[in-house]
């Protein structure tokens, strides 16, 4: 297994229509946090490394050909590494409007309590915002560090930095593919998120 994509960039930066248009063009599967809920065979994986187990990326991977997402995005950095054939691509939105859907869903979830020994307690609140992901201001300071980071560190032939709205032409570009005759894929709104998440039962309130 080698991984030919990593992404690199937040949660809610249009990451989960980038898996579904990975996967259309058949560079997928593609891993997300999605693929992470309870029952996942690979859920625990990711718990222990999070956990500061080492990390054995061919086992986390397993069935995987790229990776979108957290918890992923959060090593990005020892991917590259591990995988140097791998092409980095970096969703990104403007940072008040990431901050906006942010607060709205996956902060919400973190704050309802609902899984502490989850991966968006361990990782996302206590790794990737030192504890304070309800902080707008360093949240804000830590999504325009890892921008920034990502665009300093990655050759920019092999990165492709992919604003929310961009669609298909400059992926299915960068990728050498033709663009498909479908349009660019869109889900995971806020609403979706919201409902998905009351309908298991979690009080967002």
């Amino acid at each position: 297994m080698s991984l030919r994509v990593i992404g690199a960039g937040f949660g809610r930066t249009g990451t989960d229509s980038m898996r579904n248009a990975l996967n259309n063009l058949g560079v997928g599967p593609t891993h997300h946090m999605f693929e992470l809920d309870e029952g996942s065979p690979l859920r625990q994986g990711w718990l222990d490394l999070a956990k500061g187990a080492a990390p054995d990326w061919n086992a986390l991977f397993a069935g995987y050909n790229s990776c979108v997402d957290w918890p992923s995005a959060y090593y990005w950095r020892s991917l590259i590494d591990e995988f140097p054939k791998a092409r980095v691509l970096l969703t990104m939105r403007s940072a008040e409007s990431w901050w906006t859907s942010f607060e709205a869903t996956i902060l919400k979830y973190i704050q309802s309590g609902d899984d502490p020994n989850g991966l968006a307690h361990l990782l996302v609140a206590e790794q990737v915002f030192g504890g304070r992901p309800d902080d707008r201001e360093h949240a804000i300071a830590i999504y325009n560090r890892n921008t920034e980071e990502v665009i300093a560190t990655v050759d920019p032939e092999r990165l492709l930095v992919h604003q929310l709205g961009d669609g298909w032409a400059p992926l299915c570009d960068w990728l050498g593919l033709p663009v498909p005759d479908v349009e660019y894929p869109s889900g995971n709104t806020t609403k979706d998120i919201i409902r998905r998440l009351e309908e298991k039962g979690v009080d967002l309130k």
